[in-house]
């Protein structure tokens, strides 16, 4: 059995209107002015937890909006205003883009490391402040993982730092909180999560704890995703998305994901591709190019995705890749990267560019070449 590491919050509170305890918790830390990492969707969705901080008697200074996936001047930006304006804390709430400028806020304000030191696993030397994470979305689980991904600009590629300072002291997954989001962003980060659950459970470095949450997920998600999409207020559906991005959050630190990952970040980089987008269109074809190298994790997988699974393993994967393929189709999902205005002639680039991100190709369960990412692309287009 491989050895393995469990990062998680030290505190971790989940359900509907748990949100305004976040106020308790940092005035009980002795944080007295909350830097509040945000974006502007996400505002008006804050009157119970802003009612909560001011109670608690804590001043909130809220950073420049973060409504696109970041980059690293966006960070820069962040941070900068962060030290100037002198706060105690970070109070993330928002989707991933927004908890990943919170947790590396936290981490680099003091400017004792700059980001693009710390790309990476393990480089970053500690955190500066307390931290406290609530996610608005059902995707990244970026509230209890120990990653962090910025856009380099220069090399427009996606680039992640991988440290346990990234892990929040506290996160609160408010389900209501996720209410107003709309179905092509519900369907987006639905399978973002999905992909962290499927790829945790089909890696190299799997593990029994990890698999339990893994599956757990993709039955949740899986189950809840259409109906979440098609009616938004349905508070059972969101509930099941958020516990199953939950579980795909917390598979992240110790196993991570893997070759869907490394391929979907060479789209967002150059293209700008949603990145649940990109892992919902990729998500199949990796799949299939794996499933010779452990058939019947792909079958598990396929079972909790609600495959009966009468015949083979590989028979059992299959049928699963197609109720993928059915489900991203149902929610709105384009389903080939024609559809993203990504131009055929860019995917040597792009296959070239996949291949930097060693630290999740090798969780991957069957070696992947620059030629095999090609086909890959081909395949999907």
């Amino acid at each position: 059995m491989n050895i393995i590491t469990l990062l998680q919050p030290p505190r971790l509170v989940f359900g509907n209107g748990c949100a305004p305890q976040c106020a308790g918790f940092l005035a009980q830390r002795g944080c007295r002015r909350v830097l509040l990492v945000t974006g502007s969707p996400v505002l008006p969705l804050l009157e119970a937890v802003m009612g909560a901080l001011k109670k608690s008697g804590l001043a909130v200074v809220a950073a420049p909006a973060v409504d696109r996936e970041p980059t690293l001047s966006l960070f820069e930006t962040v941070r900068q205003f962060a030290r100037t304006e002198k706060v105690d804390s970070v109070l993330g709430i928002g989707g991933g883009s927004v908890i990943d400028v919170a947790k590396l806020t936290a981490a680099l304000a003091g400017g004792k490391q700059a980001a693009a030191e710390v790309f990476g696993i393990d480089l970053l030397k500690g955190r500066e402040w307390p931290l406290v994470c609530l996610p608005t979305t059902a995707g990244t689980g970026a509230e209890v993982s120990p990653n962090a991904i910025l856009l380099d600009e220069a090399e427009r590629l996606k680039k992640g730092v991988v440290s346990p300072h990234l892990v929040p002291d506290a996160a609160f997954v408010d389900p209501l909180l996720t209410l107003s989001v709309p179905p092509g962003i519900t369907a987006a980060t639905g399978f973002d999560a999905l992909t962290h659950c499927i790829e945790a459970y089909a890696n190299k470095f799997a593990h029994p704890v990890v698999d339990t949450c893994a599956l757990q997920g993709v039955k949740l998600i899986s189950a809840n995703l259409l109906r979440a999409v098609r009616a938004g207020g349905d508070i059972e559906a969101r509930a099941a998305l958020a516990l199953g991005s939950l579980y795909g959050g917390l598979s992240l630190g110790p196993v991570n994901t893997a070759a869907v990952h490394a391929l979907s970040y060479p789209l967002g980089g150059r293209f700008h591709v949603a990145h649940g987008v990109s892992n919902a269109v990729l998500l199949p074809h990796v799949l299939r190019f794996n499933f010779s190298a452990a058939p019947q994790r792909y079958a598990e997988i396929s079972r909790a995705l609600g495959i009966a699974g009468n015949g083979s393993n590989l028979s059992t994967a299959e049928h699963g890749v197609e109720f993928l393929n059915t489900l991203s189709r149902r929610c709105g999902v384009p389903q080939k990267l024609s559809e993203l205005g990504v131009p055929r002639a860019a995917i040597p680039a792009l296959a070239k560019t996949a291949m930097q991100v060693t630290r999740l190709l090798n969780n991957n369960l069957r070696p992947l070449t620059e030629a095999d990412a090609v086909g890959i692309y081909e395949s999907a287009y």
